[in-house]
């Protein structure tokens, strides 16, 4: 097999702030309500400013045909369909993930700082973008959460031993508050695929290789080439591994049922395959840590501990020993001015604010073309 080439295409930049502007501006054209746009819009770029493109902005398209394919509905509010006290079941019945999940984390969190915990479903929800923000959110109210979420769409992950794909990308997410002046809050967030289907959409847009080992071909064979996943041939497609090879899988599985069969949400076959969304459901755990008694040593120990992890003699071509959440950290102060984007995302993004232009329900002047907007790197 010769080895696969691509021609790196250059990114170009664009400040947080019309970014932000341009997205919230093209859902309000879309028919959202000034809150729901602004929740959209801080989520999105919020996902490219900490590093994570795969479920920043480049998202947009996607959720622009979900619209018109009635598979992504605006303006929804969350339904409380069962509330055991400790225990609540929500449906957001295809709202947009960046709004019904912000409601939902809302009641999770206000019942664990009643009761002190909450165990919270959230089924039915359109993308629910990047988990690591409902963590944020828990987080910023002093409370530890933890994630276990899948996704319906196309299968795009073979599982352990396959050689085609069978399921998403099934993440899975822990927050636990901390002090900045201890370095900030813990936010573990990870695919339990080898990387994200959506880096490799990005990988694939920008013409980059992707990482060794994250990706099979159609014939099950490797290969860092993202078209595997784009470009059929004889009608099929490639597949992601998983992280970990059989851990990942496992934990790949237990999301899918705690996430999706426990709550009552769509598990991901292809009866249940949307034609152009992207389906999330998720089981979260929301406690607070205050209610143990332990708050002082806890704060110490994680201290503590984390300091004489740090300490550990530093490998090649490393120059430091990071925390989860770190990289999202650095990530944020390197493009506090300027969010690369690369061109084939760019492109993507101007058709679908002409397709909002377009769309029967449009509630306003969509944005003009993003590309206009973008500035050389």
């Amino acid at each position: 097999r010769a080895p696969f080439t691509l021609r790196p295409m250059s990114d170009r930049t664009i400040h947080p702030d019309v970014l932000h502007r341009w997205v919230a501006d093209l859902f309000l054209a879309a028919g959202s309500n000034a809150t729901e746009a602004k929740l959209t819009a801080d989520h999105l770029v919020l996902s490219n400013l900490s590093g994570h493109d795969s479920h920043g902005v480049g998202m947009v398209p996607r959720y622009v045909k979900a619209i018109p394919a009635g598979e992504l509905v605006l303006n929804r509010t969350v339904e409380v369909v069962t509330d055991t006290g400790g225990l609540m079941l929500i449906d957001a019945h295809r709202g947009i993930g960046q709004s019904v999940t912000h409601q939902a984390m809302e009641i999770a969190i206000k019942r664990a700082k009643e009761t002190g915990v909450c165990v919270m479903g959230l089924r039915n929800s359109h993308h629910l973008g990047r988990v690591g923000h409902w963590a944020e959110q828990a987080i910023a109210e002093g409370l530890i959460s933890v994630h276990f979420t899948n996704a319906v769409s196309q299968h795009w992950v073979a599982p352990y031993g396959g050689a085609e794909a069978r399921f998403v990308t099934n993440p899975f997410t822990v927050g636990i508050p901390r002090p900045d002046s201890d370095g900030g809050p813990i936010v573990l967030d990870f695919a339990t695929s080898a990387i994200a289907q959506g880096k490799v959409r990005v990988a694939y847009n920008a013409q980059k290789h992707t990482p060794e080992g994250a990706l099979i071909d159609h014939e099950g064979f490797p290969t860092t080439n993202p078209g595997v996943l784009f470009e059929p041939v004889n009608g099929r497609i490639g597949a992601l591994t998983t992280m970990a090879a059989h851990k990942g899988y496992a934990l790949a599985m237990v999301c899918e049922l705690l996430g999706a069969a426990l709550t009552g949400g769509s598990v991901t076959i292809p009866a249940n395959q949307p034609r152009a969304g992207v389906w999330n459901n998720m089981l979260t755990i929301v406690f607070d840590p205050a209610r143990f008694g332990t708050q002082n040593s806890f704060e110490v120990a994680t201290r503590d501990f984390v300091d004489w992890v740090k300490s550990a003699k530093l490998a090649e071509g490393f120059d430091e020993i990071m925390m989860p959440g770190d990289p999202e950290r650095k990530s944020r102060k390197a493009r506090a001015a300027a969010v690369p984007i690369d061109a084939g995302t760019i492109a993507e993004m101007d058709i679908a604010a002409a397709t909002v232009a377009n769309l029967a329900s449009a509630a306003g002047k969509a944005p003009g073309p993003l590309s206009a907007l973008m500035s050389a790197s």
